[in-house]
Formats: C-alpha cells, sequence, structure tokens
C-alpha cells in the first residue's frame, strides 16, 4: 500500500481512457498510531493517496489552505483546535467533504459526532479497531467505502448559522395545501448523505405542531443511530425513538428504522421490522417503508425525500403520489447531495419541491386537522 498508482502510458489514439486520479486524502487525529492504523487501511485501496497526516484541528486548517484533499478523514477530540471548530472553519473557507471518524462505544463522542454533522461534516464512519479485533476487517472496509462514496460529492454546502441553530421562528406555507384523498394519518421520511442535519431543522420547526407519527428512515453508519436519536432528543420537544417490532405508533412520535432492519407497517398499522433482503443495496430501505406506508394507508400520507446518494424510495415516492398522497422532495440549493431528491424530481414523483423549513411548514399546514 504505497498509494502509488502505475499507469500504462497511452497516447491520443488509444482506445482505454484516461485513469482515473487517485482520491486524495488528509487523515486529522491526535493519535500516530491511529493515523498510521488509517493510512494503512486507506491506501491499501489504489485508488486512495494519502497526501498528509496532521495531530490537531488547527494544522487541518493550515493544511487545507495550501493544498486541496478530496476527502478529509476528521477526529473530534483534540488538542490547540478540536474537530469540531476544525471543521466549522474549513466549510466556511474551502468546504469539501468530511467524514468523521469516531467511536461508537463512547457516548460523548456520539454526541460530538452529530454536533460535527451541525458544522458541515456529510459522513460518519466507525473509528476501526487493531488487527486481531472480529470487527476490525468489516469497520476497514466500511471506512474505505465512505471516503471513496464521499470523494464523488462535488460540493459541499455548508449550514447557515440559522439552519444549524434550528428554527427560531414559524415558516408558513405561501399557498394554502390541501390533502387530495382524505386526512393525513402518517408522515414517512428517507435521507441518506448529509440528512441528520436536515432531519433536526425539520423536527424543529415541527415541536407542538405534528399531530401523526412521523416514521424515517436515515443511512448511516452502524452504531450511530443511537447517538442521533439521543441528540435529536436534545433539539426537539417531540418524542424520538428506535422503533421496535409490533409497536403501535403514538401522534406526535417520531420514530427510526433500527440498523440493519427494514421497517414497514402491518394491516392494523402496527411497526413492522424485517430482515427481508436488502433493497438498493441498503438496509433499512426508504423504498420498504414508502411501499409498505402506501399498502396500509392508500393516500393518506405524506412523503419526503431528503438528501443522499443514489435513488433509494424515488420511484416508491411517484407511487405514492399516484395514490394521492403528499409529496415533497427536498431542493438542489439545500441539499448536499441531489441523489435522491433529484431521482424523484426527475420521475415527477414530488408534488413540492422545498428547503427544510419549508417542509416542516408543509408537513404542520398537512397534519393541523389530522
Amino acid at each position: 500500500g504505497t498509494g502509488i498508482r502505475r499507469y500504462k502510458m497511452t497516447d491520443s489514439r488509444s482506445p482505454f481512457p484516461a485513469p482515473r486520479s487517485p482520491i486524495k486524502v488528509l487523515i486529522v487525529d491526535d493519535s500516530a498510531a491511529v493515523r498510521l492504523h488509517l493510512w494503512n487501511i486507506l491506501e491499501s485501496d489504489p485508488d486512495i493517496h494519502i497526501i498528509g497526516t496532521v495531530g490537531n484541528g488547527e494544522e487541518a486548517v493550515r493544511f487545507v489552505e495550501n493544498r486541496r484533499p478530496d476527502v478529509i478523514t476528521m477526529d473530534i477530540d483534540m488538542p490547540k483546535m478540536n474537530g469540531l471548530e476544525a471543521i466549522r472553519r474549513i466549510m466556511e473557507t474551502h468546504p469539501l467533504p468530511i467524514v468523521v471518524v469516531s467511536a461508537t462505544f463512547d457516548k460523548n463522542d456520539l454526541e460530538k459526532t452529530f454536533l460535527a454533522m451541525d458544522a458541515g461534516a456529510i459522513a460518519v464512519s466507525n473509528k476501526p479497531l487493531g488487527e486481531g479485533h472480529p470487527d476490525s476487517e468489516k469497520a476497514a472496509r466500511d471506512l474505505v467505502q465512505t471516503v471513496k462514496a464521499m470523494s464523488e460529492v462535488k460540493m459541499v454546502k455548508r449550514w447557515t448559522s440559522a439552519r444549524k441553530s434550528g428554527i427560531t421562528h414559524i415558516i408558513e406555507p405561501e399557498e394554502p395545501l390541501v390533502q387530495a384523498s382524505g386526512k393525513v394519518k402518517l408522515v414517512v421520511i428517507g435521507a441518506s448523505t448529509g440528512g441528520p442535519p436536515v432531519i433536526k431543522t425539520i423536527l424543529s420547526g415541527l415541536t407542538n405542531g405534528l399531530h401523526v407519527p412521523l416514521l424515517v428512515v436515515q443511512h448511516i453508519a452502524k452504531g450511530f443511530l443511537e447517538g442521533m436519536v439521543e441528540w435529536l432528543n436534545h433539539t426537539t420537544d417531540l418524542p424520538v425513538h428506535i422503533a421496535m417490532h409490533k409497536e403501535r405508533l403514538m401522534p406526535g412520535h417520531v420514530y427510526f428504522a433500527p440498523d440493519d432492519y427494514h421497517m414497514g407497517l402491518n394491516s392494523s398499522g402496527r411497526i413492522e421490522l424485517s430482515k427481508a433482503l436488502p433493497e438498493n443495496a441498503l438496509r433499512p430501505s426508504v423504498s420498504y417503508l414508502f411501499r409498505s406506508t402506501i399498502n396500509a394507508f392508500d393516500g393518506d400520507s405524506v412523503g419526503v425525500l431528503l438528501t443522499g446518494m443514489g435513488k433509494d424510495g424515488a420511484e416508491e415516492l411517484r407511487h405514492m403520489k399516484e395514490k394521492g398522497a403528499t409529496t415533497i422532495a427536498q431542493d438542489e440549493e439545500s441539499s448536499v447531495v441531489f441523489g435522491m431528491p433529484g431521482e424523484a424530481v426527475r420521475l415527477g414523483a414530488a408534488t413540492h419541491i422545498l428547503p427544510p423549513e419549508k417542509i416542516a411548514a408543509v408537513i404542520r399546514s398537512l397534519t393541523k386537522e389530522s
């Protein structure tokens, strides 16, 4: 793993395309041993090249001023300048994809991970454990995949101060909205890359304004969901839970699909968790949730597709719309990645295309009589 790729030189007459440049990565961690471990893991993939390692946020900010990595892996607890402050400064001056590499067994680290996402980080990954640990190989593979996926994000937008601090005033829809086929009984949301801060903004805007259950599928690295739910419970008055099998839905409560389980609804409207095969290579899948919502509630629902890579949920959002549900896609300007909502827009699946604050306003408008 030297990180140096050797390509056969070709001239303009060659039928072969020019090789892709390796992904340039900066590693930020205060532990020299961890920096070396991450270096060895990442450069084991020939598409990744480490262009530097630094020991604190201050050095990271200086490095980015002089050189331009494609992706940064960022620790949080560091001397001189911690990862949170470094992320804020980098996103203000030289925005680029930042992956927080954190330990899920440390509750303090988990909480700071989501503060880092508020500051502009777009993905999280487990800190790989040493060789010999039963989960070390999987954690290493997941980190490599995350870094490679985040390198595809062409533009990273920093959340404004207003968005970072949550809703400060009520935003009402610009025009009245009418549910086409009766009262709304359920709201379902799907999100992936960049989703946690958006979900926080929406839930903050629904405080005392949500009178139906709300179900969420958020694609996130295994082990981080519990920390995300705890973080959200500190930022909204709505009760936020990880869903349980056969659980009865309660109005005004928010339920997240647990790690590695599809979340759906049975004929009596209770939560059904399933180990069925992944959909779109994902479990939980937004598509699974949206399709189950159609089966249980027909058109008496609201479907929302937020920022994220890929197309999970887009086709099923179109089916929800066809059944009479109100459907919403996050707009491109506020999305870190316009993949999932962009596919929904392309399919004509969205009744409304809105930023997060207005999504909350529409949900309030549609559910206030429910």
